[in-house]
């Protein structure tokens, strides 16, 4: 999934006054810039109290970009999504009654809302961005627009998990109150890419925090594929390949049962990698499936591997089906700080490939 974070600001920073009416900050033209933002995404998130203060409606107020949308396969508006722990949010608000996407909420609650009446609820033990991304990229989101507030802003920049951020200023607007709610994005941003332009006044500059590595991470990412057809079908594993690159560019690759009847794809690669003396912190491996949470046949799963081990990436095509148990190896990895990347197109491939076990056509979660 890509994800891509917008804030405007005031000349003096403040994303918001003190007031009871939300401060409009974007120009005009800035403004048809966020919507064409919207427009590619596939879902965009807001925090509740976003949705309290400034009942925006999340729409892309276009006919013109919804139809482009439609014209591409894709409904005419993007998923709306929020985060309440709590709940409290009034069922009329514009986020549940206008426009034509479909709303999603996570929370921690387990009480019973009139919100399930225009809304799907993931109810969840705990809210953190890594949950977030894995639930909404299971759910076929690629690319997933954050529009704040800034808690929700703060949650996902303090997990390393948005890759685009733009950030537009109004100069001509000061709040000159400490009390209003500042953006802290609570990392230098001066060191990343950056590219700056101007809509009518506003200065906006857009941080790329990752870079695009999908063409490395496809051609790999294939190979471990290709390994992954070298393992006999089996009616209690899945076929998987891996490959692992160091940060000196050795590669090691290995599949499922390749020397072992317990190992697992990764677990052959990893063993391969330290038989040869390799340094394997700070590397990537891929793999055709999501690394394995849950183990019974060995002491440690491959995402507990990919821990111990140091790698820096993982990147896969396809998740774990649930044909064995409910695998949480993404979640898992990124709430431990490792960038989790996972290219969907190449997930019909793996599906075939262990055709032996996983319907074709079938998705993990609809």
């Amino acid at each position: 999934m890509k994800t891509f974070a917008s804030v405007a600001l005031s000349g003096d920073g403040c994303m918001d006054d003190c007031s009871s009416r939300r401060l409009i900050l974007s120009t005009p033209a800035d403004w048809r810039d966020v919507l064409r933002l919207r427009a590619e995404a596939d879902a965009i998130l807001v925090g509740a109290e976003t949705i309290r203060r400034d009942d925006p409606s999340l729409t892309l107020h276009d006919e013109t970009l919804q139809r482009r949308r439609l014209a591409e396969g894709r409904g005419a508006e993007p998923m709306k999504v929020t985060l309440s722990r709590s709940l409290r949010l009034d069922p009329c608000a514009k986020f549940f009654t206008t426009g034509l996407g479909k709303c999603l909420i996570f929370t921690t609650s387990d009480a019973p809302t009139p919100l399930e009446a225009s809304a799907t609820l993931i109810r969840c033990p705990e809210l953190t961005a890594a949950r977030i991304v894995t639930e909404l990229e299971k759910r076929g989101i690629r690319r997933l627009f954050i529009e704040g507030g800034p808690r929700t802003l703060r949650m996902f920049l303090d997990a390393n998990l948005i890759d685009t951020l733009r950030v537009a200023v109004n100069p001509a607007i000061r709040v000159d109150d400490p009390r209003a709610p500042h953006f802290n994005a609570g990392i230098s941003l001066e060191g990343y890419p950056q590219h700056r332009q101007a809509f009518d006044g506003m200065e906006v500059t857009t941080y790329t925090l990752h870079p695009d590595r999908s063409e490395e991470d496809l051609h790999y990412l294939r190979m471990a594929i290709g390994q992954s057809r070298r393992c006999t079908p089996c009616a209690t594993c899945y076929r998987v390949g891996a490959v692992i690159v160091t940060r000196s560019g050795e590669i090691y690759t290995g599949y499922t049962h390749e020397t072992s009847p317990t190992h697992h794809a990764e677990q052959e690669a990893i063993a391969k990698a330290l038989a040869a003396g390799a340094d394997l912190q700070g590397g990537t491996i891929y793999s055709s499936m999501e690394p394995c949470s849950t183990r019974s046949s060995e002491p440690e799963s491959c995402s507990e591997l990919i821990l111990r081990y140091g790698f820096l990436r993982t990147v896969f095509a396809l998740y774990e089906p649930s044909c064995f148990v409910c695998c949480q190896g993404a979640m898992r990895l990124r709430e431990k700080g490792v960038e989790v990347r996972v290219y969907e197109e190449l997930g019909d491939e793996v599906r075939a490939i262990n055709a032996h076990l996983v319907p074709q056509g079938k998705k993990n979660i609809n």
